[in-house]
């Protein structure tokens, strides 16, 4: 969740090639984390973003989480709630008709002409043949299913705001060898169809129903959740609702739980008209995004253009400003007695039966030191890594690290 500058430059930065990226700096630590085709579009004028070539120097102390003594996930009610649904919350919607049901799950077909209709320039980045998933309210989410399919075993990866599935790129490509991944991008992002805030009701209830009904549709019964931004709130939110689904968990820069802590700058993009015209007319999240998030590095020309191609135009953007949106600050928001929900029942998914890894950019000016801090309490057996020197996308500015802690963490999965 990353937000627009108090002004826009007026001319990009200069062009210069790539450099080699080092790794970053780190602190390891652990105590007791219907369809719309795309079409090509010219990027051209998106100039390309200085690589920062400075190495700094890597800090790692690192002891293992020990292990919890009783062996069971934290209860706080004293009775046994796992797999239980939370109440959903009332969510404002245009319809007079009932809210859909959670269908059965149905076959997944492929959407073959997605991955051809993308630039060159995108595929070599983005090398996936991109799936159709039909949600309970009928738009139409893009995912990829890579690796060793028919395996009920997966790597289910949920990004945020305003990524798509293209922040775990790479990360598919380290994973997919051993480990089925699945990578959607949540409705209104990425190459998934854009409804209008009239026709969809984009809040975090609808999007976790999206989640769990992708889940059923591929038949999967364990799942490794890897959650960054926004796909924290949505994949805990399934998580506590079907814990015994759920294996290991890598946790980035993200929130499960309300909280008032939010820059000026995000708060400004959550009003109406004002919001509407910085997200959605002036690209003033997504755009400042490629190079507020990131700190050791600057994102390459492609790597922007890729970030930014699923949002180059009002109606495409519909979700950014969505997103932000449905932060729910106030006591009274629509969404706020769901996420204190997901946050009541995070012990669910305490102790060894559930091992998490806490990766944390600590350049994040939005999930700073204070949310890794709230997660360390909740989760005190978790091991986390702090990279002193890597911004709010983590995957991008630690690069090949941060990938290989997850590739190890994820080796061994529990059965």
């Amino acid at each position: 969740m990353v937000t627009m500058n108090n002004h826009l430059p007026n001319t990009p930065p200069p062009k210069t090639h790539p450099a080699h990226t080092p790794p970053p700096a780190t602190e390891d630590t652990a105590g007791n984390k219907g369809a719309r085709a795309f079409q090509p579009a010219s990027m051209s004028d998106m100039d390309d973003a200085p690589m920062d070539d400075a190495h700094r120097r890597k800090a790692t102390d690192e002891t293992p989480a020990p292990p919890n003594p009783h062996g069971q996930p934290a209860n706080p009610h004293g009775r046994d709630t796992r797999d239980t649904h939370p109440t959903q919350p009332t969510h404002p919607t245009h319809s007079t008709q009932p809210p859909h049901p959670t269908p059965l799950p149905q076959p997944v077909q492929p959407t073959p002409p997605a991955q051809s209709a993308l630039p060159a320039w995108l595929r070599a980045l983005y090398p996936f043949e991109p799936r159709a998933h039909p949600t309970p309210r009928g738009a139409r989410m893009s995912y990829l299913d890579e690796g060793p399919r028919g395996a009920t075993e997966a790597v289910l990866m949920l990004h945020g705001n305003p990524t798509w599935s293209f922040f775990y790129r790479d990360l598919i490509r380290d994973l997919t060898p051993a480990h089925r991944c699945i990578a959607p991008d949540h409705i209104g992002m990425g190459l998934s169809e854009k409804p209008s805030e009239h026709d969809y009701p984009y809040t975090l209830a609808t999007r976790i129903a999206d989640i769990e009904t992708l889940v059923a549709a591929l038949g999967l019964t364990r799942i490794h959740l890897v959650v960054h931004d926004w796909g924290g709130a949505i994949g805990f939110g399934l998580a506590t609702r079907r814990p015994r689904l759920i294996g290991r968990l890598v946790i980035m820069n993200t929130a499960a739980f309300p909280d008032t802590h939010i820059p000026g700058r995000i708060a400004l993009c959550r009003g109406d008209w004002l919001g509407k015209c910085i997200v959605r007319g002036l690209n003033g999240f997504a755009g400042p995004a490629t190079w507020m998030a990131m700190h050791r590095r600057r994102l390459t020309r492609d790597e922007k253009r890729g970030y930014l191609y699923p949002y180059r135009n009002w109606a495409n953007r519909v979700a950014l400003h969505q997103f932000v949106r449905d932060i729910p600050l106030e006591l009274d928001h629509p969404s706020r007695p769901l996420l204190e929900e997901i946050e009541e029942k995070l012990p669910l998914l305490a102790g060894p039966e559930h091992p998490k890894l806490l990766l944390w950019g600590k350049r994040d000016f939005c999930f700073n030191k204070h949310f890794l801090t709230r997660w360390r309490k909740i989760y005190p057996d978790a091991r986390h890594v702090r990279f002193k020197d890597a911004g709010h996308y983590l995957l991008d500015d630690g690069g090949k690290e941060v990938r290989a802690r997850i590739t190890t963490f994820l080796k061994t999965p529990p059965s």
